[in-house]
């Protein structure tokens, strides 16, 4: 069972386990109606908050289960309370609980100094923010908490994915290149002279990550990243070579001015994840590169905006930068 399936990571996931022979139903809040899975994928409406009906669909047992939007302790219990009913599960956390040591991580962030100084590459062994109920971070610390003290009574894998990117993406970062291109835009403006990398995670390889996973049930934690780390002005070349443009890219030695040069990937320091784990317990072999996974994605994120303003396409992206494509301030600072 792959719960969330039909959101960005579960729709590859339930593709790829269906290939590999898995008899699969695929969970989510609105059942998958229009998924356009093949006959031999059950579809399912499950509310990932109501545990009974979680319970229900699990039924007398069910040899996997793959939750892509488990968020927090709560959810982690409800799984584990299954135990006796599940036969391993494969669960998907984010890199965004590590932090360097110094009491740094993503939840830092904006403060001064405040960001993290990981070692490149981050390997799984890095400390972690302790579990909690106050953000993102500390919620996916305590879910990951949670299900590993379950122990061998309990086979799962937790996967820490970076940047997701892919198609049905509600944060596409892609967009900020893809959508001034749209536009026209000749020019764009980098801070950190372009060369910020965040590792990116495409849909494909945390779905071969899954599916490898599944074979080989286990407790562990795995980083679950693309073979290489693009810098950002590398993303913004690979993703003009998709769509045939040429804009020139203006460069901003330091941090972002405001909106001016501020990308989804402008970090001060690299966020670099060692993949090494994976490729030794799961016989992981990359299945994708960040450039060939790319099309899909910008032929999606092209036909989300077309005609449409893109903060009712994307209000989550909208939400978390506002001021993306602030080409007024981008101009000004140009002109200056």
């Amino acid at each position: 069972m792959v719960i969330g399936a039909t959101g960005q990571i579960g729709r590859p996931v339930v593709d790829a386990l269906a290939r590999d022979g898995w008899e699969v139903t695929a969970a989510s809040r609105g059942g998958g109606r229009d998924a356009g899975w093949d006959e031999g994928v059950r579809t399912a409406r499950l509310d990932r908050a109501d545990g009974d009906a979680l319970a229900a669909l699990v039924g007398d047992g069910c040899e996997l289960v793959v939750d892509v939007v488990a968020y927090d302790a709560g959810h982690a219990r409800q799984l584990t309370s299954l135990a006796d009913r599940i036969g391993s599960a494969v669960v998907i956390s984010s890199v965004s609980v590590y932090e360097d040591g110094a009491g740094r991580g993503f939840d830092t962030q904006g403060e001064p100094d405040g960001f993290p100084v990981y070692p490149v590459p981050v390997p799984e062994t890095q400390p972690t923010v302790a579990p909690g109920e106050a953000t993102y971070s500390t919620r996916k610390a305590a879910l990951e908490a949670e299900l590993l003290a379950a122990g061998d009574e309990f086979p799962v894998t937790v996967l820490r994915p970076g940047a997701v990117h892919g198609p049905y993406s509600p944060l596409p970062r892609e967009l900020y290149f893809v959508k001034r291109n749209l536009d026209g835009r000749k020019r764009r403006v980098l801070a950190y002279r372009g060369e910020s990398r965040f590792h990116p995670s495409s849909t494909r390889t945390i779905a071969e990550l899954v599916r490898l996973a599944a074979a080989r049930p286990g407790s562990r934690v795995l980083n679950a990243c693309d073979p290489e780390a693009p810098t950002a002005a590398g993303i913004g070349a690979a993703v003009d070579a998709v769509m045939g443009a040429a804009a020139r890219t203006v460069w901003l030695d330091g941090p972002p001015e405001d909106s001016v040069g501020r990308t989804p990937w402008s970090v001060p320091l690299p966020v670099v994840c060692d993949m090494s784990a994976a490729r030794r317990e799961l016989g992981y072999r990359p299945v994708v590169s960040y450039a060939d996974s790319l099309p899909e994605t910008v032929e999606w994120l092209a036909g989300c905006v077309r005609g449409r303003d893109w903060r009712e396409a994307f209000p989550l992206l909208a939400r978390a930068y506002p001021d993306l494509f602030d080409y007024a301030a981008e101009d000004a600072w140009c002109a200056a």
